[in-house]
């Protein structure tokens, strides 16, 4: 089995990285840049990050970390179970209320030409992140994962965001988040995967 991880760390390769390293799966990493050359040879869209698993080129974060859990049994409940519908309920939510919140704010700081940005918005999106830090807190129990006491995929999303907005400017003030969020920071597999 080989893998080989495509896209720089500071993006959501970061996500692919961390989930190979939980595994503890050996992978190569290649820290292209999006819309390189050799990222539009794998993925037209230009986008990062891209997963080699020997001859198949896999893209989109999500869709990359959910495979390898469910490959390798781990950091997922099984397809078709109750327990596997809630996480999916927490990885749609953070998809949709909190990724797609700073995907927006970055588009309209780097991503779009100049003259598409709108670069008010951002005070909305800062409103509407933390609105949705909220709603997570309020949806997790007081076990130390969203799912209790597993770490699963939606876990790393989650976490991921947290740091994205740390990085993007976005006021992170939920304490029950901060308090989430700062173990699985100082998972060895989180530090092996940023470089630590």
């Amino acid at each position: 089995m080989s893998y080989t991880v495509i896209g720089p760390t500071v993006t959501r390769t970061f996500r692919v990285l961390w989930m190979l390293e939980e595994l503890e799966q050996s992978y190569d990493h290649l820290p292209h840049a999006p819309r390189s050359e050799a990222i539009q040879a794998l993925n037209p869209a230009g986008k990062v990050p891209v997963l080699l698993d020997d001859d198949a080129a896999l893209t989109d974060s999500t869709a990359i970390i959910q495979y390898l859990a469910d490959k390798h049994g781990a950091l997922t409940y099984r397809a078709g179970t109750l327990d596997r519908a809630r996480q999916d309920g927490f990885t749609h939510f953070i998809l949709d209320e909190m990724d797609a919140t700073l995907w927006t704010a970055a588009r309209h700081t780097f991503v779009l030409p100049e003259e598409k940005r709108v670069p008010e918005v951002k005070q909305s999106l800062k409103w509407e992140f933390a609105r949705a830090v909220d709603e997570l807190m309020r949806r997790k129990s007081d076990a130390p994962f969203l799912m209790g006491e597993t770490m699963t995929v939606p876990d790393i999303i989650a976490t991921h965001c947290g740091s994205w907005a740390i990085a993007a400017g976005f006021p992170l003030e939920n304490t029950a988040f901060r308090a989430y969020a700062k173990p699985l920071r100082g998972r060895a597999a989180y530090l092996r995967a940023s470089g630590a």
